[in-house]
């Protein structure tokens, strides 16, 4: 037999898809999600979901692009191939802000790609959902909410039990390989 990868409910309209995540929150569950066919205002605040630290990496790239611009290029133009040129310093700054600016951008742009698909633990290209006939109609007119078996509270019968209790339907253990 196959074991369980979690279990998955259907919801009538995003008004009991909320409901159901804040009820699913407040019985202790960590690993679930909500699923529907368009972004639904409040649903992070009924999930209990933190605000991302992706502004801090994306902060923290961008600061490391400018000092590694600016300390590029003051370690050539000053240490390593040192030039007089029109009477100006070894080190004008000035004339550095294009490329500091440059990798500024850079770095948090890659801080940015490169964080959200670390936190989204991208790329991912089969979830265990995939497995379910119904879930196709998620993109659609669906609304669903998936508890992971990887969660701490996780029993099959107990959650399935659970999710139909507070106004799921058509209540599904998600088995595969």
């Amino acid at each position: 037999m196959s074991k369980p990868l979690g279990v998955l409910a259907r919801f009538s309209n995003p008004a009991e898809l909320i409901d159901a995540a804040k009820k699913v929150r407040d019985a202790g569950y960590q690993k679930f999600d909500c699923h529907s066919p368009f972004p639904i205002h409040g649903m992070d605040d009924a999930m209990g979901m933190k605000r991302s630290p992706l502004g801090f990496i994306v902060g923290a790239m961008t600061l490391t692009g400018a000092a590694v611009g600016m300390g590029l290029q003051y370690w050539t133009s000053t240490i390593e191939y040192p030039l007089v040129i029109s009477g100006k310093p070894f080190f004008s700054w000035q004339a550095f802000i294009i490329v500091t600016f440059a990798l500024f951008v850079l770095f948090g742009a890659f801080g940015a790609v490169f964080g959200m698909f670390h936190l989204n633990r991208l790329p991912r290209l089969h979830h265990p959902l995939f497995y379910s006939k119904q879930f196709e109609s998620v993109t659609d007119d669906a609304f669903f909410v998936s508890i992971e078996a990887e969660d701490e509270k996780f029993d099959a019968t107990q959650t399935q039990a659970f999710l139909s209790s507070i106004g799921g339907s058509n209540v599904e253990v998600i088995t595969g390989e």
